[in-house]
């Protein structure tokens, strides 16, 4: 990895970033899609969480872990979507060639994706959290500090996946365009969004401990049900996206030499 690639200009970062932020709001459709998805989840899962607390005690006495288990995934997926979105709206312009024969660099690329999923996520999820409280009376910010760890950890995996999948689409063209919105659902069984690991068979049980949403929503549970916050969980699953932000950047940079050398790069990789 030579200097220019972690050479970091602001500027063209927060050139980058405001070329996105025009792009979505010069789009009404877009933002509405940023805050009708998320408001549709809360509402369609918060009532049968409503319908479950009144005829099972579990949810009656944790109450919300539905509701807190929506709104946690939904920072998993935005996160990702998010960042892949602001990526494909270059490979729709055929602009990634201009981009990359420009000084930015790909470190600078990816850290205004990454910037600008947060903008989306912002957009979208904290309308739905403003609603988990007025229609179900579920605060996800009075988790206090635990939501931070829970949030970071998200929305690291959530980069990790996007950057390795735009790599995918950077590679392969648009024809590879369709995994950006289903590999994280692919994933969504084995992170136990919606139930424990302990239901699962103990085999699938180690392949879900690979996964760092899988210590949040434990992690969740664990302060919903057990009043108790997991640091142990909360640092092993930094640990692990650790390993595979750098594991997804290096993919990225390999991904986009092999796009250069097929001269995918100038024809959107079709």
């Amino acid at each position: 990895m030579n200097n220019l690639t972690l050479q970091i200009a602001p500027h063209r970062i927060g050139a980058m970033i405001l070329r996105y932020w025009y792009i979505l709001v010069s789009s009404w459709p877009r933002m509405l899609e940023l805050v009708y998805w998320p408001m549709l989840q809360i509402i369609t899962w918060g009532f049968l969480q409503t319908y479950i607390a009144s005829n099972a005690g579990f949810f009656a006495r944790a109450g919300g872990t539905l509701v807190g288990a929506v709104i946690l995934w939904d920072i998993l997926f935005r996160g990702q979507l998010g960042f892949s979105i602001s990526f494909l709206e270059e490979m729709w312009a055929r602009n990634l060639g201009n981009l990359m024969m420009s000084p930015l660099t790909p470190l600078e690329f990816l850290l205004s994706l990454m910037t600008m999923s947060l903008v989306r996520l912002a957009i979208g999820v904290i309308p739905m959290t403003l609603m988990a409280i007025a229609f179900f009376h579920f605060n996800v910010y009075s988790l206090g500090l635990p939501l931070i760890a829970f949030f970071c950890n998200l929305i690291f995996t959530s980069w990790a996946v996007g950057i390795f999948v735009s790599g995918l689409v950077l590679r392969n063209g648009l024809g590879a365009e369709g995994i950006v919105w289903t590999l994280m659902f692919a994933l969504m069984p084995l992170t136990c969004v919606y139930y424990p690991v302990s239901v699962m068979p103990m085999w699938l049980q180690h392949v879900a401990w690979t996964l760092p949403p899988t210590y949040v929503f434990e992690g969740m549970r664990a302060v919903l049900t057990e009043h108790v916050f997991r640091p142990d969980l909360m640092l092993s699953a930094l640990a692990l996206n650790a390993v595979l932000l750098l594991a997804s950047f290096a993919a990225f940079l390999a991904l986009l030499r092999s796009a250069r050398h097929a001269g995918s790069l100038l024809s959107g990789g079709e």
